[in-house]
């Protein structure tokens, strides 16, 4: 089976394409000759992943999913939410994102957030969504390498270490898109 990710994101596709079996293969935007930036207009999590799924399927006509996530961190009521990837401007810097945050936090005692995935499918005409959140706390420094976005300064709950200090197969196991992304596969094998 074939399915469109409604991402050019290669660091989402490779956590993804690595959780699927391999009778799964994702194709890319650009696979498909997407070249545009889909607009992420609406004010949820939720609603910007159906929009990226909706946009692929009217658009190009293929089944898709879509994913947009989000980092909620309850002393900011909720920020970034579902502006997590342009927090600090539309240029998108992860940098510029974990430093406003951290910025933000300088006096909180209150450093609790959530991961929140929501995945989008559309397949065979109908749509399914699937939510995966994890629960943790933002450090008050940036520590490790690995992932990519938020991840050096979320601490996930039961964990001394950020997301980018565990390795690949841990945050997918335990993670937010590695949730969704299990619910998401639980349904296809039981669709096939």
């Amino acid at each position: 089976m074939e399915l469109v990710f409604a991402s050019n994101n290669k660091n989402k596709i490779t956590e993804i394409q690595s959780m699927l079996p391999e009778s799964i293969k994702i194709l890319s935007l650009e696979d498909i000759g997407c070249h545009e930036d889909i607009p992420e207009t609406a004010d949820t999590i939720e609603g910007n992943a159906i929009l990226k799924a909706d946009y692929v399927t009217q658009k190009y006509g293929f089944d898709c999913f879509a994913d947009d996530t989000g980092l909620e961190i309850n002393a900011l009521n909720g920020e970034p939410g579902v502006y997590s990837a342009r927090y600090a401007g539309e240029q998108k810097n992860a940098e510029d994102n974990i430093n406003k945050v951290l910025d933000a936090l300088k006096n909180e005692q209150d450093r609790s957030a959530q991961f929140k995935t929501v995945i989008t499918l559309n397949l065979k005409g109908k749509q399914f969504l699937f939510t995966g959140i994890i629960k943790g706390s933002i450090t008050t420094t940036k520590m490790g390498t690995n992932g990519f976005g938020y991840d050096p300064v979320f601490q996930p709950e039961n964990y001394s270490e950020t997301f980018a200090q565990l390795p690949l197969e841990t945050k997918n196991k335990i993670g937010h898109r590695g949730k969704a992304v299990q619910q998401l596969i639980d349904f296809l094998n039981t669709t096939k």
